[in-house]
Parts: C-alpha cells; structure tokens; sequence
C-alpha cells in the first residue's frame, strides 16, 4: 500500500479516499446559537440552510410558542454575527418556516409571507436588505442557489382558476407557466382518478432538480379548510417531468420524501429507495434498516446519504429521534445524534429534523424539538471547522 501511494503521489495521483470513513468518528455536535432563547429553524432536506461561500447560515427565528411568527435572519459562521434580513413573517407552520431559500448564488434570499391573508414571495438583496415584492396570491417551493429561477404555485387549499406549476425570475419578476394541472390529468388520467375521483387537482410543491432541468411536484386537491391544518388540501402522489422537452416522466403513488441526487437524474425516497426518473425504476440502497419518520438526502459528492428517524425500532424511547449518515452503496450507516424531539415549537405541524448537508458536505444541518425551543443544530467534522 506504501509503495502504491508512493507511485500514485509521483504522478500527482492519491488514493481514493472513503467519504463514510470521516463520519464514523471525529463530528461535533452542538446548536447553531445556543442559549438564544427562541426557535430557530432551517427551511427543509431539500436545501441547505449554508450560502454557496459556506460564510453564512439562513434560518428563521421565532419567540412565539407556535413558532409561526418570526424573522429571516443570516449568522455568519466564523464570528456568530446575526443579520435580520426580514421581519414580521407569518408562516403556514413550524415545519417549514418561511421556506426560505439561498438564490442567486447567495446574492439573494428569497422566502413567503402570510399578508393578511396574501400569501406574497419576497426577495431580500444581502447586501442592500432591499426587498421586493416579486409574487402576490403564490407560495414558494424549492429552486437551487446557484440559480435566480424558483418554482411557485397558488395556495393548494385555494388555487383559483391558476392549478399550474410556474417558475419565478427573481432577477426580473417574470411568472411562466411550465406544466398545467389540465395536461397532467391527462397523462395520467387512470392514476390520478383512482386517487382523487373527479375532484380538481392543483400543481403543489415542486422540487428543481440541481441542473433545473427537470422538476417534481405533487398533487393536491383542495378542500376549502383552514390553511393552517392538516386539512387545508387532501395531497398525494409524485410526478416527474422534463422542462427542458416538455415531457412528463413518470408517476409515482406514494409521495414519500423525495430528495433530488446532485446527477439531477435519481431521487432518493423514504425507505432508501433510489428511483431513476428517466424510467421511474426504483432499487433499494442495500443492507439498510428501514428509516420510519425519514427525510433522506443526498450529499454534494453523492456518495453519503443522511436521514432523521424516530428510534424505538433501534431501542431508542417514544418520542427519541436520531439522525443518520450512511454510505449510499449500503450497509453502512451511523446514528450521529439522538435526542427527544416531542417538544419545541407547538405548532400545529411539528418540526421534524429534516438533516441536509452543507455545499461541501463537511457539516450537516438540522432541527431539534428537545425542549421549549425547536433549534437549529449542527454536526462537523472537526477537520472541517475552517
């Protein structure tokens, strides 16, 4: 093995290395900002909460007990300094905050708000803490940082005569219609009749791929209840579809917790299944427990995975959790963190942990509900820390 390295290192080559390895041993776990007395939350596995420059942390604050009224804030990792970069925010729960979002290659930030019973998606400029209005009656789903396009749709419990899927120009405001509820039903009329029977469907929750080449979303049919209850829409299924050619991709039951690789082709679903999008074939991740309560996600490298999940079928007590990282070949896997998770903010949705890495997969991210205060914690390696 000496003399391999040795011969490698001549030619300016190095052994590969094992990426599981590092989370096996040598991770700090600690809160974000301890002792703050409030919640404070990343937005969901889907996006880390870290900047593209990894300089920044966004989350969002609340002091309320519900967790449902709060501020946009950055922290600067290397100092703690904390930025308020919007206030007086209502959000739909304390599961996913404000859905607040990097855009623009970090330039940006870009988050909903409850006005009054407007739902309004609003871009804040880092530097300048000007915001603008860019969306009114529209609520915001996941784009990706490096990107000024975001997807958004019309409340699922009220969508109005607009059911579709567009896409928002942070950059110059423009709205386009990409996919229609109208021309889904017609691809899949079968599938989405045995689900919803005749009952109007709405576009809900679309995920860009890391390429914005392709998107998922779910379906939603809405059914005239308060919005901020469970009941608000019946929501199921899962569909892909290729913006670059138009072209719807596959159909999926079972929305799960889908979460795109960063090939922008697979996802990585509830009980570590992979599915390819082109074919919609899915396979399990091998020699893998089954994860209840997980939201998986994939690392920037795409060779780890982390998940959060309830621990009573590993021996943990009710209400424990833990979060996870495993290697996305199989078998192996390490439970990070474990922590009661019954408490936090008392929203009518709970906040889940929801671990998401950082841009260059050195930290991973995530909530915790273990006392009065739902925070936002962080696990590193130590040889990460600068």
């Amino acid at each position: 093995m000496i003399r391999l390295a040795l011969l490698l290192a001549a030619f300016g080559a190095t052994l590969p290395t094992d990426p599981f390895a590092a989370w096996e041993k040598n991770v700090t776990v600690a809160a974000l900002a301890p002792g703050a007395q409030r919640h404070s939350l990343h937005t969901y596995f889907n996006l880390s909460p870290e900047s593209p420059d990894g300089k920044w942390v966004l989350f969002y604050t609340s002091t309320s007990p519900d967790g449902h009224h709060g501020d946009v804030r950055i922290r600067e990792r290397a100092t703690g300094k904390e930025v308020v970069l919007a206030t007086g925010i209502y959000t739909e729960d304390a599961h996913r905050a404000a859905c607040q979002q990097w855009v623009s290659n970090g330039r940006r930030v870009i988050f909903h708000n409850d006005v009054n019973g407007e739902w309004q998606v609003i871009s804040v400029d880092v530097k300048t803490r000007q915001q603008r209005i860019l969306a009114r009656n529209h609520m915001l789903s996941w784009g990706q940082p490096d990107s000024d396009v975001v997807p958004v749709y019309k409340p699922h419990w009220n969508p109005g005569d607009h059911p579709d899927l567009e896409l928002l120009n942070v950059e110059t405001g423009a709205l386009t219609t990409v996919v229609t509820a109208q021309a889904t039903r017609a691809r899949y009329p079968t599938e989405i009749s045995a689900r919803f029977g005749d009952r109007p469907i709405s576009l809900f929750f679309p995920i860009l791929s890391p390429d914005r080449k392709r998107v998922i979303f779910k379906l939603a049919s809405a059914t005239g209840s308060d919005p901020r209850s469970a009941k608000a829409s019946d929501r199921e299924c899962l569909v892909g579809y290729d913006l670059e050619h138009s072209r719807f991709l596959f159909f999926r039951a079972k929305w799960g917790h889908p979460a795109w690789h960063p090939n922008s082709r697979t996802l990585i679903n509830v009980y570590n299944l992979l599915q390819d999008t082109e074919t919609g074939v899915e396979r399990p991740i091998p020699g893998l427990p089954k994860f209840p309560g997980s939201h998986p996600s994939i690392s920037p490298d795409g060779k780890l995975f982390a998940t959060d999940t309830t621990l009573e079928t590993f021996g943990g007590k009710k209400n424990e959790w833990g979060v996870v990282v495993g290697d996305l070949e199989g078998k192996r896997y390490r439970i990070l963190h474990r922590f009661d998770n019954s408490q936090g903010a008392k929203s009518w949705r709970v906040s889940h942990p929801h671990p998401i890495f950082s841009p260059n997969g050195k930290r991973l991210y995530f909530n915790v509900s273990q006392g009065t205060w739902t925070e936002l914690h962080v696990a590193e390696l130590h040889s990460a820390r600068h």
